[in-house]
């Protein structure tokens, strides 16, 4: 998902954005593009909110999806492409252009992606709400609408005691931070609590997974130019904490997770791999082609919580 202030989100405009190319090789596995290498680096935490932190990362609890194996899958996207990363093999190949989206031209495109228990793929842009196919890209619409980016499912017992609920964020007309839910069915969008009182505002994506923390890129006040990785409360949708600036990394668009490991995708087409090891984020860059853009990702909320 991307910045509210860099790409489509209540009528605010990205520009300059290329659209990725059709007919573009199924094996996104270069070794020419945007990667940084095979080196890694690491931020130290940022400050603690007043509430305090749920869990440093992905590793307590089981199987997120009650210990069926789950396909090693987390996707990405730009405005008008879906893409698949292995995170298994860091392998990244392109699913094709989305189809039936009403994608057109480079303002406007698909702003982001979020996957149920079922890896069910939903999407937004400012013309509706879609089902994709996450094997043919292939759009079915929901509802007509101008839909928000920083997408995410929360799981059952979250906001439903038996459904899983499809939340995001908005930037309010005071610029503060608003967590919203979207039904999914009549797409309805809501306010969940109130907006924030913190400096910071989504960068935009969330991710949430069964047995874990729920994770959110912000912007603003000491993340900047970099991007902060914050756990936040996903029922309320307040700062829990903030892990300090992705070092190297601003327009963090999309955040997806597999097996104790969250994955970032930026507005200039770079891939990361993000862990949290005490209160340091770690990154290890992922090899993509050059001229790719990403706009958002998302994976299930039935992801392995820890390795497999």
């Amino acid at each position: 998902m991307q910045s509210s202030c860099l790409r489509p989100l209540g009528g605010l405009l990205l520009l300059g954005v290329a659209a990725c190319a059709a007919g573009q090789d199924d094996s996104l596995t270069g070794s020419g593009g945007n990667s940084q290498g095979g080196a890694t680096s690491s931020s130290s935490a940022g400050p603690m909110s007043s509430a305090s932190s749920t869990g440093t990362g992905f590793a307590a609890g089981g199987n997120g999806s009650g210990g069926a194996m789950q396909i090693p899958e987390v996707f990405g996207h730009s405005p008008d492409t879906l893409y698949k990363l292995d995170p298994e093999t860091k392998a990244v190949s392109t699913v094709g252009m989305f189809s039936g989206c009403e994608v057109s031209g480079t303002s406007t495109g698909i702003m982001d992606l979020a996957a149920d228990k079922d890896s069910k793929l939903f999407a937004s842009s400012h013309q509706g709400l879609y089902l994709v196919d996450k094997d043919t890209a292939v759009c079915t619409k929901i509802t007509a609408g101008d839909y928000p980016n920083s997408l995410s499912f929360v799981p059952a017992g979250t906001l439903d005691p038996n459904f899983e609920v499809l939340v995001g964020y908005v930037i309010d007309v005071n610029n503060k931070n608003q967590y919203i839910r979207i039904d999914t069915t009549s797409g309805a969008i809501s306010n969940v609590g109130a907006p924030w009182t913190d400096q910071f505002v989504s960068s935009g994506d969330i991710v949430s997974v069964k047995n874990g923390p729920t994770y959110l890129t912000i912007k603003g006040g000491t993340c900047s130019p970099d991007d902060c990785l914050a756990e936040v409360n996903p029922q309320t949708g307040k700062l829990v904490k903030n892990y300090g600036p992705i070092s190297g990394y601003s327009k963090v668009f999309g955040l997806a997770f597999w097996a104790g490991e969250s994955y970032g995708f930026t507005n200039d087409g770079r891939l990361f791999g993000l862990k949290i090891q005490g209160n340091a984020l770690i990154t290890t860059p992922i090899s993509t082609p050059s001229g790719l853009v990403f706009w958002g990702a998302g994976s299930t909320t039935s992801a392995p919580p820890v390795p497999q």
